[in-house]
């Protein structure tokens, strides 16, 4: 097979979606598959002019016999020129379960995204719980597969910091939830504690403004500190010296940042929200409802006592599959549908 990744934009953006999508590319080129990156220009899902443009060179330019592999979030840009043949959907979660879309505009979302799926050879998933909201749009299941992200393998802790840190790795957007987390870590102003925010805070600046004003309102500006886009190196350090993960994520394709966290061996408090639930089990962290300050205050409280060695010890001893077989199963995936 010959391929054709198709992302939306620059491949080396610090989010999971486009991680997942560089990892695979990486393990291609080092197994020596017949890959071409396509790094579309444009505004994405919300497709401008410069992005429909792309889309129709990246088609034009397709060499014979080569299979495009779509990211979903770039998929808007192909509505003029499908249906497509040879032609896979990557989907990351679909576009209209974003946190934060009117009701209506959410459904509508929903319905135009699934007559672009119907148009092409199939779809690839990045968790099984992708796979039922897309079955849920009213696509064939006989046309999805489900492919998980990769987990590289971690090393030991570095000396834990004291107060303990608590880390949250996402970027600041309503889907994410730092509001929420936050009037969670308000409560537990008796305790000893950092929270650690790594992420963008320039892909939604109408949020992260909302998020400094509530770490204004409810006094942690000496506890929460917003730290910004990391590396994956530096990332790897910091997981190693935190001491409990904490997302409270509304809704998760998959959740890179909570496997990764299971990894190096942090126990969990999140929310039960889309793979959530699937990635961290109930042995390796505390899953509460959407939107619950509270319950996540619970969480952690019991986290940050006795009760946290356990459950790390359990998270420690999870295993995840690696980036070279999951990038197999993606290519063959790919391949079936393609075929």
């Amino acid at each position: 097979m010959k391929l054709r990744l198709v992302v939306p934009g620059r491949i080396d953006q610090a989010t999971g979606g486009y991680r997942y999508a560089a990892r695979m590319l990486a393990e291609w080129r080092a197994a020596g598959r017949d890959v071409t990156l396509v790094e579309l220009p444009g505004c994405y899902p919300d497709a401008d002019a410069t992005a429909f443009a792309a889309a129709r060179a990246c088609a034009a330019r397709r060499m014979p016999g080569e299979t495009l592999l779509i990211d979903g979030l770039a998929l808007p840009a192909f509505a003029g020129l499908l249906p497509l043949a040879d032609a896979v959907a990557l989907v990351h979660h679909p576009l209209g379960m974003e946190t934060g879309l009117a009701s209506g505009a959410a459904q509508d979302l929903l319905a135009s995204e699934a007559t672009m799926l119907r148009a092409l050879d199939g779809m690839v998933a990045t968790s099984a719980a992708t796979v039922r909201d897309l079955a849920m749009m009213g696509l064939d299941r006989a046309r999805i597969r489900s492919v998980d992200p990769g987990t590289d393998p971690a090393r030991g802790p570095k000396a834990r910091r004291n107060p303990p840190t608590i880390l949250t790795v996402a970027t600041l957007t309503p889907r994410k939830d730092h509001r929420t987390l936050l009037r969670a870590l308000a409560r537990l102003r008796d305790l000893r504690w950092t929270n650690l925010c790594i992420g963008s805070t320039a892909r939604d600046p109408a949020c992260t403004a909302r998020v400094r004003a509530d770490i204004r309102v409810l006094r942690l500006g000496r506890r929460v500190r917003l730290a910004g886009e990391s590396d994956m190196a530096g990332l790897s350090r910091i997981y190693r010296s935190a001491a409990i993960f904490a997302l409270a994520s509304r809704h998760e394709g998959y959740g890179m940042a909570f496997a990764e966290a299971l990894a190096h061996g942090l126990p969990v408090a999140g929310v039960r929200a889309g793979a959530v639930p699937r990635v961290v089990p109930a042995r390796a962290g505390l899953l509460v409802r959407a939107g619950d300050p509270a319950a996540l205050a619970h969480a952690l409280r019991r986290l940050l006592g006795p009760a946290r060695r356990r459950y790390a010890r359990n998270a420690a001893a999870l295993r995840f599959p690696g980036w070279r077989t999951q990038a197999d199963r993606l290519w063959n995936s790919v391949a079936e549908l393609a075929a």
